[in-house]
């Protein structure tokens, strides 16, 4: 057992080695020639990898996830396998980890207070995503991205707050689908490692998938079965699937993407509603066509069921491919959007326009409803008069405009805002108006659109003014469509008067991106608004936006603790991100920074 870790000196031809490793990754960060003998190749294309995707090699500032679920199967696998050799390497410094599949550490287990310690200071603890996109070359993130066992010892680590440690990591494949699941790894000071780290890892891998195995339920190993004959059987697209598993053979994959694959699995569990087989011919959302045949899998009794097996095939044939049609771009004035949800309702109500169907027009406040109205009637009828009126503020002349705008003097086009807040006598009114408006002896009708909004019950009071509405369309809101963010910004912008002056930086683009917009295009409008006020050219970045964008809402926070989390979002930009700096500058110890961070979902600025 000499190879496993031990506190002892490394002799002079290490330290040597390590000085010269260290010199490269100087030079390599310098953007200076290393040469390919002087760093292991895995290495070497990891650094490049980490360079590409500019992490930071001088400081570390990880995500954190605070609701990652422990109840996962590879949890309950690991803890036995972890506990034994837990005791076997008791009192040495090593520690044993487990990750999820994209990196974010499950479990940690450090028997050394001195290493423990530093895994705190460079947050390798449950929770924190060590995936190389996060922190570069090191072990977890390596092995996840490469699907090999990977170990990085001292230097080669990317960030220099790692090159006193050494680690080891073995991904772990789930034993029925094969899936990458999770990975674990052995972490030790750079000096007591040995040759023993990375064989340590492999059986520790081993003895987990093996430990899933015995976890395994007899459903998923029936399915199992299943899902191997049918993949011997067919030479196309197998699926199979469970409340807990899915899998599928390298046709699905490859002639599937994600929505398909969805899109197939809803179809066959509607299919199975009625029976233990069935077959069906299914239009996919990229308009190819599939024959689909599958069956429901039988459990361990006559009661239960072990999932479902579905095959597939491509139908090939003209006269049994239809394809589907896909979503047009659609221009309209003072309008972006090239999102699908987005597009799908401009289409409808667009559709509406060109039949002289009235519209109802249904979603959250602040999505657009009305600029999608005013927006296709300006692409039919560029100089057609549109008029709006918005029922919130209806008052003793509203009988008055309706008749001047429906019948005195009709307009193309008439908007009714807010139509869900129109008293009992005011909608009557306007559907009085409304059915004179649509008679044969009058001239030809105004296009008429109501808007609602989504949580809106149509009682009684509206039962008479909505049934002279045939269509009702629902504006998504902008959390639906986040990738529209790209367009509406720099339309917004261009609105504000900084057009071509002022830009977004990616950064901030995708702090915005992910922000749960409650307000819509509305907020996203006033958001950009006082941007504007503070910043007048160049580009946006993440700190010139209001201090929630800077966190992933958990709850709805009280005044307090919004001051309080404005108050630690600033100081972490004073601090250019360094926690130890804004915890000295804001008056509080690193801890309570550490934990008001993981509390509120503040993402630390990245420079």
């Amino acid at each position: 057992m000499d190879d496993l870790p031990q506190s002892k000196s490394p002799p002079a031809t290490v330290a040597a080695d390590d000085d010269n490793l260290a010199q490269a990754r100087v030079r390599f960060l310098t953007s200076a020639a290393v040469e390919t003998d002087q760093v292991r190749q895995p290495i070497l294309s990891s650094w490049r990898r980490s360079r590409d995707l500019r992490v930071p090699a001088d400081h570390i500032a990880l995500p954190y996830v605070d609701d990652r679920d422990l109840e996962v199967p590879l949890v309950r696998g690991a803890a036995p396998v972890l506990a034994r050799l837990g005791d076997q390497l008791a009192g040495q410094p090593i520690s044993l980890i487990v990750t999820d599949p994209s990196g974010v550490v499950l479990s940690q287990r450090t028997g050394d207070p001195d290493l423990h310690r530093h895994l705190e200071g460079v947050e390798l603890l449950p929770g924190f995503n060590y995936g190389e996109r996060f922190v570069g070359t090191n072990g977890i993130g390596t092995a996840l991205y490469e699907g090999r066992p990977a170990h990085v010892f001292g230097h080669e680590h990317y960030a220099e707050h790692l090159e006193d440690l050494a680690c080891a990591a073995v991904p772990i494949q789930h034993p029925i689908s094969g899936k990458t699941i999770g990975a674990v790894d052995l972490t030790c000071w750079r000096r007591d490692a040995g040759g023993l780290l990375i064989a340590l890892a492999r059986t520790a891998a081993e003895q987990i998938r093996q430990s899933l195995l015995l976890h395994s339920n007899i459903r998923e190993l029936i399915l199992f079965q299943a899902y191997l004959q049918a993949c011997r059987r067919s030479t196309g697209i197998v699926m199979a699937v469970n409340d807990n598993l899915v899998m599928m053979n390298d046709a699905a994959r490859q002639l599937l993407d994600p929505a398909d694959q969805t899109v197939l699995l809803a179809h066959a569990a509607e299919a199975l509603a009625t029976g233990p087989r069935a077959t069906a011919t299914v239009a996919l959302t990229t308009g190819s066509r599939v024959r689909m045949h599958c069956r429901t899998i039988s459990g361990d009794n006559e009661t239960s069921t072990a999932g479902t097996v579905l095959s597939a095939k491509l139908l090939e044939n003209d006269d049994e491919r239809v394809q589907a049609a896909p979503i047009l771009p659609l221009f309209l004035p003072g309008v972006v959007g090239s999102s699908a949800p987005w597009l799908r309702c401009c289409h409808e109500v667009d559709d509406a326009y060109a039949r002289r169907d009235w519209l109802v027009l249904a979603g959250e406040p602040g999505t657009g409803k009305h600029a999608v109205a005013q927006g296709v009637h300006r692409r039919h009828n560029p100089a057609g008069r549109v008029h709006t009126l918005d029922a919130a503020l209806a008052g003793p002349s509203w009988d008055r405009e309706l008749v001047e705008e429906l019948l005195t003097d009709p307009v193309e086009a008439l908007i009714v805002r807010h139509a869900d807040q129109l008293g009992v006598s005011e909608a009557h009114t306007l559907a009085d108006v409304l059915r004179e408006a649509r008679s044969p002896s009058g001239a030809k009708p105004p296009w008429v659109v109501l808007t609602l909004g989504s949580d809106t019950e149509t009682g009684s009071e509206l039962a008479a003014l909505l049934s002279l509405f045939p269509r009702t369309v629902t504006v998504p809101p902008l959390r639906a469509h986040a990738e529209d963010l790209s367009e509406l910004v720099p339309l917004f912008l261009s609105k504000l008067g900084h057009g071509g002056q002022l830009t977004c930086a990616p950064t901030a683009m995708h702090l915005l991106m992910r922000a749960a917009w409650p307000g819509n295009v509305t907020q996203l409008y006033e958001v950009l608004k006082r941007v504007g006020q503070q910043r007048r050219t160049g580009a946006v970045h993440p700190y010139d936006l209001p201090p929630e964008f800077h966190t992933v809402a958990r709850k709805q926070l009280n005044r307090l603790e919004e001051t309080e989390r404005d108050a630690i979002v600033r100081g972490l930009e004073d601090a250019d991100g360094n926690k130890a700096r804004a915890a000295r500058l804001l008056g509080v110890s690193r801890a309570t920074i550490y934990r008001k961070i993981h509390e509120y979902g503040i993402v630390t600025p990245d420079h």
